[in-house]
């Protein structure tokens, strides 16, 4: 076995190890990156990306389907599954390709490959073959799909899928439960069904997407109420793999038992962080009751130890633009150990690409002091863009701090809210007060409007307190 002295061990060739490894870079000092699966980002081979292209596709067929509502009958149409799912693989790989070709171009001499674990504070073997002996290491092994108990026993089988090998069937399946409706399931079970696929939804909670507001839980259950099928508050009893696929019997939210064959199952009930397989107890660091480690987000660091994680791996927040952040402030520090740096981190931006759109900006409803939160929304049931477009459906809700009149968080349920939430997001950012947002140019006739509506609602509410006096409060034609 041979052995490697550097400064920085970086541990996952992903988003966060990747944008550590660039603060490395800067900082001058001796790095490797150490990678046991394929290259390229969990993003680009099976999140964001390909779960967009399978979404694309669904919107174009809901479209179609949903034409006689302007006028526009078309009588003979019909969703070829296969090429759907071919130009899903074909863009994903084109993505995934560019994230290779740019880790490939990084010196053969800095990239490691195999399984990386502890064997002691500092030090690493990388399977057989490597002994890694470095003063800081920084972990960013991403994360991977959980699987339910009942389902452990037929994960194997061709039928039972997860969000990483989904994107991989040849065609789309006639039926398919989705089991988990949080974001991953409801965007993809969403758009399975919009595509022609008869699809059931399982959870064993009263959970819909990442919402905490009562106010727009009970909308959101409405809206996808009306749109899916829900098996909300059921238990499943018995999964079993038959010719036609994968039986499954449950019993629901009444008690009632039920059972039914699907050709295919879409486990979707969460992610895991990856440092299992670490030997964690190895390294000396602080691990919660699950065995993942304990750090601080604005510096990345596991206690005073000089080990850093980030991205998925983190826990803290498993979204893309959060993995660069994280990875930066992780490399960073690494490189600086042990003079670290406590790092600013940007407002939360949570956005879920389902009909309607999900998405929550800074503070979460279950985050808020509410003796000093006044909360303004505005419903999209008959606001003027969102109605000409047939979209006119959801609720958002805006949280102001009544001590500095400033725009804290929201939760947002509605159309193009991915748009709309990055405009609340960066007056968060800046800390903006109700006058000055309420007093912003808005053109007529466009989404934005609806934001408007909502930031004025929020700021005569906050005027009550005494403490903020909004310039503007006129109003104008599809507010």
């Amino acid at each position: 076995m041979k052995t490697r002295s550097v400064d920085v061990a970086i541990i996952g060739a992903g988003t966060a190890g990747l944008n550590a490894r660039r603060e490395c870079e800067k900082a001058g000092v001796d790095w490797v990156i150490i990678e046991s699966g394929p290259y390229g980002t969990t993003c680009a081979r099976v999140g964001c990306m390909p779960s967009k292209l399978l979404i694309a596709a669904a919107e174009s067929a809901h479209g179609i389907a949903e034409s006689k509502a302007f006028g526009i009958d078309v009588t003979s149409w019909e969703v070829d599954g296969k090429a759907v799912m071919a130009r899903v693989r074909r863009e994903r790989d084109r993505f995934a390709g560019f994230v290779v070709d740019s880790t490939m171009e990084i010196p053969e001499s800095n990239r490691i490959r195999g399984h990386a674990r502890f064997d002691g504070p500092t030090t690493l073997i990388v399977d057989d073959h490597t002994r890694v002996e470095a003063k800081r290491i920084v972990i960013a092994t991403g994360s991977s799909p959980w699987i339910p108990p009942e389902f452990r026993g037929v994960a194997d089988s061709p039928a039972v899928m997860t969000s990483d090998d989904v994107f991989e069937i040849d065609d789309l399946p006639k039926s398919l439960a989705v089991i988990g409706t949080g974001v991953i399931g409801l965007e993809l079970g969403q758009a399975m069904q919009r595509l022609g696929v008869e699809t059931a939804f399982f959870n064993p909670f009263d959970m819909l997407g990442p919402f905490r507001d009562p106010a727009i839980v009970d909308q959101a259950h409405k809206s996808f109420g009306r749109q899916l099928d829900l098996h909300l508050k059921s238990r499943i009893e018995e999964v079993s793999v038959v010719d036609e696929g994968v039986h499954i019997k449950w019993v629901d939210l009444n008690g009632v038992a039920e059972e039914k064959t699907f050709e295919r199952v879409l486990v979707a009930a969460g992610r895991r962080s990856n440092v299992q397989d670490l030997n964690l107890e190895k390294a000396q660091v602080p691990v919660d009751d699950k065995g993942e480690p304990i750090s601080d987000p604005r510096t990345t660091q596991l206690g005073d130890s000089p080990i850093f994680v980030a991205g998925d791996a983190s826990g803290h927040r498993p979204l893309l633009h959060e993995a660069s952040d994280e990875g930066r402030i992780a490399g960073a520090n690494a490189a600086l150990y042990p003079n670290v740096e406590a790092r600013f981190r940007k407002p939360r931006l949570v956005i879920a690409f389902t009909d309607p759109q999900m998405a929550i900006v800074g503070k979460s409803y279950d985050e808020l002091d509410l003796e000093r939160t006044e909360i303004g929304s505005v419903s999209y049931g008959n606001q003027g863009r969102a109605r000409v477009m047939g979209m006119n459906e959801g609720l958002v809700r805006l949280y102001g701090d009544t001590e500095t009149c400033g725009l804290v968080g929201a939760e947002m349920f509605g159309p193009r809210v991915e748009h709309t939430a990055h405009l609340l997001a960066w007056a968060i950012d800046n800390d903006e007060k109700l006058p000055e947002l309420v007093g912003r140019p808005f053109y007529h006739p466009v989404i934005e409007e609806g934001i408007r509506t909502g930031l004025r609602d929020l700021a005569k509410k906050l005027r009550l307190t005494g403490h903020c006096t909004p310039e503007s409060f006129s109003e104008s034609p599809g507010a």
